[in-house]
């Protein structure tokens, strides 16, 4: 089974591809796609939608694993995220592919076994979990991983 995991952003979506097969968690791909920011809003979000097909098409999940939004006092901030996650959904919907959404704190629950982990203690795990020197760089593709890696577990 082939799960996508997406850390959702109007400038850097993280993404992760991982496979599972009885019980065994394998990384496929895991990387980002980035949006100029000189680029118009409605533009930005064509491109991620571009780049999700393409995604999709590539390497054809079955699940996705999203991150929820959460609250945010920045409000720019988050309907920026909102708009592009949005267009990510659509992707995904278009694909016909099972979406599961997480909440940051079920996510570093699942990970860690502590709601409240910060980045350091989920990408200790990553490491631990796929057997990785290092997890990935930037952040958001480590996100990603880690929301693939929580929908592998409970799917197992």
């Amino acid at each position: 089974m082939r799960i996508i995991g997406i850390d959702p952003g109007l400038a850097i979506v993280g993404f992760a591809i991982i496979d599972l097969e009885r019980g065994k968690k394998t990384l496929i791909d895991v990387g980002v796609i980035r949006t100029a920011p000189e680029l118009s809003i409605s533009e930005r979000l064509l491109e991620i939608y571009k780049d999700m097909e393409e995604l999709l098409k590539e390497y054809k999940p079955e699940h996705c694993s999203i991150e929820q939004i959460f609250f945010s006092n920045n409000v720019s901030t988050a309907i920026n995220v909102a708009q592009a996650r949005g267009t990510i959904l659509l992707a995904l919907e278009k694909s016909k592919i099972k979406i599961r959404e997480y909440s940051p704190s079920a996510m570093k629950l699942a990970m860690t076994g502590d709601g409240t982990a910060d980045k350091k203690a989920i990408q200790k795990m990553l490491c631990l979990e796929l057997n990785l020197d290092e997890p990935p760089k930037p952040d958001d593709a480590a996100d990603a991983l880690s929301l693939a890696l929580t929908l592998a577990t409970e799917l197992r």
